[in-house]
């Protein structure tokens, strides 16, 4: 069981070391090998995805990974800063289903934003497409505007689209997920604006008679947006786009407290998946130890359960995390009144001693 293990930028070196301590309490075999990538990977390699990178990436079973981004990059040109890693992982090895399970643990009812009667018990199941849409389409760039009310000016465009394979394989993803669950499944598009997703919406309407067992909702955007903070209970799994799933995915990790709980897995077609916090690498709290490793250390759960089938060591770590939280220790992203502030390496020994 080889697993990568990219640290990337920011906070993502401290999270990831508590990950890899936890796993390696297991008692499990693994061979892990670490590699720069992001902000890391440009300043030792001169790009954000090195070569030496992305061939460990694709020989490992898995990998695990922290979080890229940088300040101190974001003059150079697009192609090299230190979030194309992960766009490039994401195209290179195929990762096209993204996994964001969204749990409020009871400990953490009152560090939601939400009311209590409204969030409380919330177990939710987002699926967002990572191949395509607008982040991937062409052609996209800069250029003097061929038409419109503004012919002649500087513009920037990109182009939204999906291919009808794209589409027909991340309904398959969605319909076996919540065959898994409540059987509820809400499908979330802009068909009454957009071409591209009245296309999506054909295509799970047809996907759908393939899983009757299964009930199949459609809502558009801006009300599933309304609704994930309004009622977010009366959702079970959502399934989307890659716009449209980046963002609803972060709306909804606030409900659960922080996102610094929110775990992640983006898997290919055999399983083999990228598991990384849905957060990104805070550089301002970098090195200051206050980090919630949490979201990283339930990645590496997610790891264990959908790439080595291991069920019942995810659900170890699962139960872990539990027995932390039930303990009162609190990072300072979800501190409350009569918790215990505890540091990112003091969190993730705690998550050690639970799992002894």
């Amino acid at each position: 069981m080889k697993i990568a293990i990219l640290p990337g930028d920011g906070i993502g070196p401290e999270i990831v070391d508590q990950a890899v301590n936890v796993l390696n309490v297991l008692g499990l075999k693994f061979e892990m090998e670490t590699a720069a990538v992001g902000g890391a990977g440009y300043a030792a390699h001169g790009h954000p995805l090195p070569e030496a990178t992305l061939k460990l990436a694709k020989e490992a079973d898995a990998i695990l990974f922290g979080a890229v981004g940088d300040f101190q990059y974001d003059s150079l040109e697009r192609s090299l800063r230190p979030e194309q890693a992960i766009l490039g992982l994401r195209k290179h090895l195929q990762l096209f289903a993204n996994f964001r399970p969204a749990i409020l643990y009871p400990e953490l009812t009152g560090a939601s934003t939400l009311k209590p009667e409204v969030v409380s018990g919330l177990d939710i199941l987002i699926i967002r497409e990572l191949n395509g849409d607008i982040y991937f389409g062409s052609p996209r760039g800069m250029r003097e505007a061929p038409d419109g009310p503004f012919k002649g000016s500087r513009e920037g465009f990109d182009t939204m689209r999906y291919s009808e394979p794209e589409i027909r394989r991340i309904a398959h993803v969605a319909f076996q997920a919540a065959r898994k669950r409540d059987r509820r499944l809400t499908s979330v598009d802009k068909a009454n604006v957009l071409e591209t997703f009245q296309f999506w919406r054909d295509i799970m309407i047809d996907v759908h008679k393939e899983y009757p067992d299964v009930e199949l909702d459609h809502m558009y955007v801006d009300n599933a947006a309304m609704q994930l903070v309004r009622a977010p209970k009366k959702f079970d799994v959502l399934v989307t786009g890659n716009m449209f799933g980046d963002i609803l995915s972060d709306a909804a990790a606030m409900l659960t407290g922080s996102i610094g709980m929110l775990p992640s897995a983006s898997l290919d077609a055999n399983n083999k998946g990228l598991y990384e916090p849905s957060h990104g690498s805070a550089p301002d709290i970098a090195g200051k130890g206050i980090a919630n490793p949490l979201a990283t250390i339930l990645s590496a759960a997610m790891m264990l359960r959908f790439t080595f089938n291991l069920g019942s060591e995810a659900d170890r770590i699962e139960t872990a995390v539990k027995k932390v939280l039930a303990q009162g220790l609190r990072t300072a992203d979800i501190f409350e009144a009569g918790t215990t502030k505890v540091g990112t390496a003091e969190m993730g020994a705690a998550v050690v001693r639970a799992l002894a």
